[in-house]
C-alpha cells in the first residue's frame, strides 16, 4: 500500500521589499488556496548570502510520497545547477513537485529536458531584476525621506485575537469574516495563522 504523503509549501523573498512583488502574503495565498491543509514555511534571506537555512531544513523532511508546492520556479532555485541537484534529490525520494504556476514536474526525459530550460530561463531572468531594482534603489536613496522596508501594522496582541476568532483555531468565523472584522487582511491572517502552527509543531 502507498504511502499518503505530507503536503509542504515553501515561500521566500529576497528582501524585505520583494523584488519582483511576489511578497510572501502572495505566495502564501495562493498555496494555501490550492493547498489548505499544508504546512508553508517561509523564508527571507539578503542577496549577499546563498544560504538557505529553512530550505535545507524542509528538504530533509520532505519524504516518500511528500508533496513540495511552490508559486513558481523561482522561488525553488536561484540557479540551473541548484534546481536540477534539487529535482534529482527530490525525485530520487519519491517526493512531488508542484509549481503551482506550472504543474507537476514529471520524472521523464521530456519533462527534465523542459524543466532545465525552464530554470535556465528564470536564473537570466532573476539576474535582470536584480540590475533593475539595485539601479532604482540607488536613485531613490539620493531623495530626502528614503526609508527601507515597511513598518509594522498590528501588534501581537491584535493579530492573537484575530487568530483566535478563526474557525480552524475554534473561533466561529472564516478568513475572510475575521478580516472584516478586524481590518487585517485575508492575507496577514494565513500567514500569521501559518507561522503559529508552525511554531506549535517544533514545541511539540
Amino acid at each position: 500500500m502507498s504511502k499518503i504523503g505530507k503536503i509542504y509549501g515553501y515561500a521566500r523573498v529576497s528582501t524585505k521589499g520583494q523584488l519582483d512583488g511576489n511578497s510572501l502574503e502572495q505566495q502564501l495565498c495562493e498555496i494555501m488556496d490550492r493547498y489548505s491543509n499544508s504546512r508553508v514555511y517561509e523564508e527571507q534571506y539578503s542577496g549577499k548570502t546563498t544560504e538557505r537555512p529553512i530550505f535545507t531544513k524542509l528538504l530533509n523532511l520532505l519524504d516518500q510520497g511528500d508533496t513540495l508546492v511552490v508559486t513558481k520556479l523561482d522561488r525553488f532555485a536561484r540557479s540551473t545547477v541548484e534546481g536540477i541537484n534539487t529535482i534529482n534529490m527530490l525525485m530520487g525520494k519519491g517526493v512531488k513537485i508542484h509549481i503551482l504556476n506550472m504543474g507537476l514536474i514529471e520524472d521523464t526525459p521530456m519533462g527534465r529536458l523542459i524543466i532545465t530550460n525552464l530554470l535556465a530561463f528564470a536564473e537570466f531572468e532573476r539576474a535582470m531584476i536584480i540590475e533593475r531594482t539595485q539601479s532604482g534603489k540607488a536613485i531613490a536613496k539620493t531623495k530626502p525621506g528614503f526609508t527601507e522596508g515597511r513598518p509594522k501594522k498590528h501588534s501581537k496582541k491584535q493579530i492573537d485575537h484575530a487568530l483566535s476568532l478563526l474557525s480552524v483555531n475554534g473561533g466561529t468565523h472564516s478568513y475572510t469574516e475575521v478580516s472584516e472584522i478586524t481590518n487585517i487582511s485575508k492575507s496577514t491572517l494565513i500567514r500569521e495563522n501559518n507561522k503559529k502552527k508552525i511554531d506549535n509543531e517544533r514545541v511539540d
